[in-house]
């Protein structure tokens, strides 16, 4: 089986394990799932299955959309609703208050990733190490924020917002810089990934129902995962050419759009994804 699966994923549940279950279900050895999420969050995880597992890393991951639930007045060592108490100060916020402070964070920042994060130091991932108690110097890195909104605000110590941003952006950071701002604290409460790698929550279903359905009328061609790039045709020669791992000179191909990469087809059928390299679209992965 090639192909792949929109997950909207359940609460309390790794990605990791997400992957095993539907490893399981469909009876793969080759699954892997793209863009983690915590085991706090639910929403869109594609899982790849068979050879579309080699897709990946290809998959355009760019923008992301997500809801999170903020607490005020709270901080906690892990930035979210998971973590020890840190701080516990009074809360005396307005809407408006909010929304000013909201709009500080949209277009390109600087965040530093939290030690509870699955990046890696000398191959041991950051919550490792912060569960033992050690710490380490983050570098900071730029982020965009496209947008973040104020959806609601109970008038106490509770709101809820929207946040588009790019590959890598942290949100519970983005709530504890909030929070700092408004000289409060906050940590987050929930977060749901609502959009990622072009697809929306809506495309999604849920792992149950995918474990109690027929596989094949929920696992998706591999291509649609890359459907973000354009597509190019090619003849019975070329496809032969390209399928054996040779590259194709762009002279004889209709490309008429820009972009590095290209789903190849002979006729209905996907081949793979190109790369457009000193003028040859070469083998990226081949199906």
């Amino acid at each position: 089986m090639n192909g792949f699966v929109l997950i909207n994923k359940p609460c309390g549940m790794t990605s990791f394990k997400v992957t095993s279950a539907i490893k399981r279900k469909t009876g793969e050895k080759r699954c892997g799932h793209a863009g983690t999420l915590d085991p706090i969050a639910t929403g869109v995880l594609p899982v790849m299955i068979g050879r579309a597992t080699r897709l990946i890393d290809l998959i355009d991951d760019n923008k992301k959309a997500y809801k999170a639930e903020v607490v005020f007045g709270l901080t906690t060592d892990t930035l979210d609703c998971e973590g020890e108490v840190l701080s516990d100060q009074p809360v005396c916020l307005t809407k408006g208050q909010i929304e000013t402070a909201l709009k500080d964070f949209e277009g390109e920042i600087t965040q530093i990733p939290p030690m509870y994060s699955a990046l890696k130091k000398d191959g041991v991932k950051l919550y490792e190490l912060a569960r033992k108690g050690v710490e380490i110097e983050r570098k900071e890195r730029k982020v965009t924020v496209f947008s973040v909104k104020l959806l609601s605000f109970d008038g106490v110590d509770t709101a809820n917002i929207e946040v588009v941003c790019s590959k890598g952006t942290y949100i519970r950071t983005i709530i504890d810089d909030i929070g700092m701002k408004l000289g409060c604290g906050a940590f987050m409460s929930k977060l749901q990934r609502t959009c990622g790698s072009g697809f929306s929550i809506e495309q999604c279903v849920s792992l149950q129902d995918f474990l109690d359905s027929d596989i094949e009328k929920s696992v998706l061609p591999p291509d649609k995962a890359v459907e973000s790039y354009p597509a190019v045709f090619v003849t019975v020669k070329q496809s032969v050419r390209f399928q054996n791992g040779n590259e194709l000179d762009l002279k004889r191909l209709k490309i008429t759009e820009n972009s590095q990469y290209f789903r190849v087809y002979f006729g209905k059928k996907f081949l793979g994804l190109g790369e457009i390299k000193n003028s040859s679209l070469k083998p990226k992965c081949v199906f």
